[in-house]
């Protein structure tokens, strides 16, 4: 594939803005594409120390994987609905979805091929039937599609915003307004490649609905709504209006780099709840809900007995 970037900074070396711009690279990755002539800047080829001058056109073309075998494993999975199209499961918090760099084992992908006999094969060998995908610490409603014509159907549902995602969370900070809807382009953050942000160049439009359902203070637990589904989007735009997820390990850290709180919750306190969406055979609209973890529950125990 080839991902095509303008730069946004000047005097930046190509390595460094790549890096920047596809977290998912190590930057030793990414110096070796471009030592390899995969690496242009206005239709030059370049190597990973060029200076980049402000709005140059860079593409990165990343060559096709080798294949890795991907095991299926016997790993228990919490089953809302399964027919010959479609699996709705209940994600636990901590489950990878599909396996990446140096992770090939343990994930739902290797759960679902033990479980499921097919499983769409659109995504490749790596994610086969992952229609859409919740982040490792992130709980709840997921739908996988067990052949090419479901996985179609799913995949253009959430493309035209038919299918309609909701979660909760449990944010930092009181909210003072009863619902609210943040927009802001969402792309990789400018100095850390981990992390996402709203940014100026090279983002994604994405827009959060959020609703508040109970204050406590110091903490207020919301409803959220997806009209997007960018990378980290709830996490990032509550951390932009202020209010991060309790228990984020990537947004919600002190200046001191610890996380806020002391909240027993291993990861961030969000739970895709409900997931609506039209069957692609029958044409049937279904919802499916999942009820909110126990350590979610446990946060809002102790929240209320205060």
């Amino acid at each position: 594939m080839t991902l095509t970037f303008k730069a946004d900074t000047d005097n930046e070396r190509l390595d460094v803005f790549l890096t920047r711009m596809q977290p998912d690279f190590s930057r030793s990755h990414i110096q070796k594409l471009a030592a390899d002539g995969c690496a242009a800047v206005n239709g030059k080829v370049r190597k990973g120390n060029y200076r980049l001058h402000l709005d140059d056109e860079v593409e990165l073309s990343v060559p096709e994987a080798e294949a890795v075998e991907i095991l299926p494993e016997d790993i228990p999975l919490d089953i809302l609905y399964e027919d010959n199209d479609i699996i709705v499961i209940n994600k636990a918090r901590g489950m990878v979805v599909h396996p990446a760099a140096g992770i090939n084992s343990g994930t739902l992908v290797n759960a679902l091929m033990y479980h499921c006999k097919d499983l769409s094969g659109i995504n490749g060998e790596i994610r086969p039937g992952i229609v859409h995908r919740l982040d490792k610490d992130t709980s709840g409603v997921m739908v996988a599609a067990k052949n090419d014509r479901a996985h179609i159907s799913l995949a253009e549902q959430i493309q035209e915003k038919t299918a309609h995602r909701v979660y909760n969370a449990i944010v930092w900070g009181n909210i003072k307004e009863e619902a609210g809807i943040i927009r802001g382009d969402i792309g990789r953050h400018p100095t850390d490649r981990k992390k996402m942000a709203i940014v100026q160049e090279n983002g994604k439009p994405a827009t959060t609905h959020f609703k508040v359902l109970e204050r406590f203070g110091d903490c207020t637990f919301i409803e959220c709504r997806l009209e997007t589904g960018r990378t980290h989007q709830i996490r990032v735009h509550m951390t932009h209006i202020g209010h991060p997820v309790v228990g984020d390990p990537k947004y919600g850290v002190t200046r001191h780099g610890k996380v806020k709180g002391n909240f027993s919750i291993q990861g961030q306190a969000l739970h895709s709840i409900s997931l609506e969406l039209t069957h692609p055979t029958t044409g049937e609209r279904m919802t499916f809900t999942s009820p909110l973890p126990e350590d979610m529950e446990k946060i809002l125990k102790k929240l209320r007995s205060h």
